[in-house]
C-alpha cells in the first residue's frame, strides 16, 4: 500500500509540471510519470518479495517479462495515461497479488484526489482511505456494494473506449445514470456503491483490471467472462478477454469472443 501511496505522490508531482509524452512500440503513449513510477513500485515489492515475479506493463513494452508461476504481482504504474496527459485527474496506480489465476489483493490509488482503494481475498474485505498527507496511514472506511436501486442501474464506461457492442450489451438492462470515468476508477465505484454496473467490450490487459478486481470482489463484487466464469489472470500475452463487473446485480452472459488488441 505505502508503494501504490509513494508512487501516486511521485506522479502527482510530475502532472503539476510540465513534461513530454513519447511513444511506445505499439503506439500508445507513455511519459517519464509512467516510467519513474514503475521504478518506485518495482523497487518496493522486489524489497520487500524478492521470490515473486512482477509483471509491469512499462517492463513488458521494453520485453523484460519474467516467467511466472502460480503467484505474480501485476503492476500498472499509471492506469490512464491518456487523461494524465488531457489533465482530466482520472487515472490511477494499480498494484495487484495474483495466486492461481485470481487477484487476491489489489490497491488502487488516485493521485490527484489522494484517495486509496484496498482489498482481495487475502484480507477478506475492502476499504477506502483519503488524506492530504500519508495515505499509508490514513482512517481507513470498509467499502461494500450495494442492492440495485429501485430506479434503475447506474453504469460505469470509459471515457475513451465507448464501442457499438458494448451499447449493444446495455440495451436489455433498465438505465437510470451513465457515468464516464477513466481508469480502474470504474472498479472502485462500484466497489464503493455508487455504481451497480462496468461492461468492458472491448481491449484491456491484465494490468489494467488486476487492483480494480481484486477491490470489487472483496467489497461483494462480480467480474465475469464470456461463458460465465470468473476473469482470470497469466493468459497469454497478458490480454484480457471481454469482461463485466457488476455490485449485487448477476450481470447477463456477454458475447461469447474475446477482445483484440491491447
Amino acid at each position: 500500500m505505502a508503494a501504490a501511496a509513494d508512487a501516486a505522490r511521485l506522479i502527482h508531482r510530475i502532472y503539476l509540471g510540465e513534461f513530454e509524452v513519447q511513444r511506445k512500440a505499439d503506439s500508445t503513449p507513455v511519459t517519464v510519470a509512467d516510467q519513474a513510477a514503475e521504478a518506485l513500485i518495482l523497487d518496493r515489492l522486489r524489497a520487500a518479495a524478492p521470490g515473486i515475479p512482477v509483471i509491469a506493463e512499462e517492463e513488458v513494452a521494453a520485453g523484460r517479462t519474467p516467467a511466472i508461476g502460480n503467484e505474480f504481482f501485476l503492476v500498472d504504474p499509471l492506469d490512464g495515461t491518456k487523461e494524465f496527459i488531457q489533465r482530466r485527474g482520472e487515472f490511477t496506480v494499480n498494484i495487484a497479488l495474483i495466486r492461481d489465476s485470481s487477484p487476491v489483493l489489489g490497491v488502487v490509488c488516485a493521485p490527484v484526489t489522494r484517495c486509496l482503494f484496498a482489498g482481495g481475498s487475502a484480507v477478506e474485505s475492502a476499504f477506502r482511505a483519503s488524506s492530504a498527507d500519508s495515505l499509508a496511514n490514513a482512517a481507513r472506511t470498509v467499502i461494500r456494494v450495494r442492492a440495485v436501486p429501485a430506479e434503475g442501474l447506474t453504469v460505469v464506461s470509459s471515457r475513451s473506449h465507448a464501442t457499438p457492442e458494448t451499447e449493444d450489451y446495455l440495451a436489455a438492462y433498465s438505465i437510470a445514470k451513465r457515468v464516464s470515468v477513466g481508469s480502474s476508477l470504474k472498479f472502485c465505484l462500484l466497489a464503493n456503491a455508487e455504481a451497480d454496473l462496468y461492461p468492458r467490450l472491448g481491449p484491456t490487459m491484465e494490468w489494467d483490471t488486476a487492483a480494480g478486481h481484486a477491490v470489487l470482489v472483496a467489497a461483494g463484487g462480480l467480474v465475469l467472462a464470456p461463458g460465465g466464469g470468473p476473469l482470470r489472470y497469466g493468459k497469454p500475452g497478458f490480454r484480457n478477454s471481454f469482461f463485466v463487473a457488476s455490485g449485487t446485480l448477476v450481470p447477463q452472459a456477454l458475447p461469447n469472443r474475446a477482445a483484440s488488441g491491447p
